[in-house]
């Protein structure tokens, strides 16, 4: 049996007329758990000793059940040519071993919940197993597909468990169902023995143990949410709508006590209360204020350092170093302008490693580590300034070249900047 010994014996005799030592050596399927003690005799002509043969097989899908052959090499010191290998049977006996286990072992759910089981042929000999779920209540209802597995020794596979509830919780806390599984190798017949040595190894180290929780379709805290929606409705009709009411009916009378002028033959309004003054209808006071220079909204405003009228304009810098180099790319400020920056996004899609540094002109905005980001990006509400023949600059120092989602490392370190905001004319 594996997990046990045994032994048998080997008796050499020297049949030669020289003094001779043999060395034993056993050979085969048994040999990496089968020892001679000892290992080596020393003969005097005509004499003979019995050595002693341990089987140890480990309890291990490795050592197959059945009949395995069993030989020792018997080889002479001084007659090399005079080896002997006499041979035996050993048969391994069966055992049966069984490990599952549930993944995960507690699913949420509002009706149904799917799990996988593992299960792993331990024993030494082919085994189908079956599963067999238990759940107090009944109240849930179990698929395993496939319902049943054929394992080799060693081997491992899984099913999928589907349960599902009987009918949905609408309100209220979850509540939690628990079920065992139960996994264990199947009845297909035999003798006698056999059967006896099912029923011995047959179920998994005890049933597995899982959880289904069902949450409820409309959570506590929704009940809640909609009542206080409710008493904000009743209050808004007990309290804000007759005050509405109320304002709309004061605002009708007061409409009909004071009707509008009608309009004149030209289609304007008369102007009371202040005269008519020089210059036609709507040339008073207030009307002349709203064609004076720089009033109202109509005027261009004037960005930080320039004058005129400026435009959202946007820069590309595209950057590719070797790997161990730095390489510095820029974007310069046109003649006669200036460009107020708000926004910057870096780009590292490769997931390159290295460090990139970016300036304004003579000031420097940021240093990152590459293998920090892939994306990254920037934004001032007071824009930064650069003026004509000022530069934007971004420096790469390439350590070493990502992997892109093509799956193959890059050859170069890739990196892409966009610098935005507004360019202006200076004054």
């Amino acid at each position: 049996m594996p997990g046990g010994t045994a032994t048998t014996s080997l008796t050499v005799r020297n049949d030669s007329d020289i003094v001779e030592a043999y060395r034993l050596e056993v050979v085969g399927d048994c040999a990496a758990w089968t020892t001679v003690e000892p290992a080596r005799v020393s003969l005097y002509p005509g004499t003979s000793e019995t050595v002693t043969i341990r089987l140890a097989p480990p309890r291990s899908p490795q050592v197959r059940a059945g009949d395995v052959p069993l030989a020792v090499r018997v080889l002479p010191t001084e007659q090399p040519d005079a080896v002997r290998v006499p041979e035996t049977t050993v048969h391994v006996e069966q055992f049966r071993e069984l490990r599952a286990e549930s993944a995960p072992k507690r699913r949420r759910g509002w009706l149904r919940g799917r799990y996988r089981i593992a299960v792993r042929n331990e024993g030494n000999a082919p085994v189908k197993v079956g599963f067999t779920p238990a759940q107090p209540g009944e109240e849930l209802k179990f698929d395993f597909a496939p319902p049943t597995l054929k394992l080799e020794p060693g081997e491992s596979a899984e099913v999928v468990l589907k349960v599902r509830a009987a009918g949905p919780v609408w309100f209220g806390a979850p509540v939690t169902w628990p079920f065992t599984v139960e996994v264990a190798e199947t009845a297909e017949g035999g003798d006698g023995e056999d059967a006896a040595a099912r029923a011995e190894h047959e179920a998994v180290r005890g049933p597995l143990e899982v959880e289904f929780v069902q949450i409820p379709i409309f959570p506590t805290w929704l009940l809640a949410v909609l009542a206080a929606l409710l008493a904000l409705l009743l209050a808004w009709f007990m309290l804000v709508r007759p005050a509405v009411r109320s304002t709309a009916k004061e605002a009708a009378a007061e409409a009909a006590r004071n009707p509008a002028p009608a309009a004149d033959a030209a289609g304007q309004t008369p102007v009371t209360g202040g005269g008519k003054q020089p210059g036609g209808a709507g040339a008073g006071p207030g009307a002349a204020k709203g064609n004076q220079p720089g009033a109202g909204g109509g005027g261009s405003g004037t960005g930080a350092g320039g004058g005129g009228g400026g435009l959202q304009s946007s820069a590309t810098i595209d950057l590719q170093t070797g790997g161990g180099q730095s390489k510095t790319g820029s974007y310069t400020v046109p003649a006669g302008k200036v460009f107020g920056i708000t926004d910057i996004v870096v780009a590292n899609f490769q997931g390159d490693e290295g460090v990139v540094t970016i300036n304004f002109g003579d000031r420097k905005i940021t240093t990152i580590a590459l293998e920090t980001f892939r994306n990254q990006d920037y934004h001032w509400v007071t824009p930064i300034s650069i003026t004509e023949s000022q530069t934007v600059t971004v420096q790469v120092t390439c350590a070493k070249p990502g992997t892109p989602a093509t799956g193959r490392q890059a050859q170069e370190c890739h990196e892409v900047l966009n610098v935005s905001g507004v360019l202006s004319d200076l004054r």
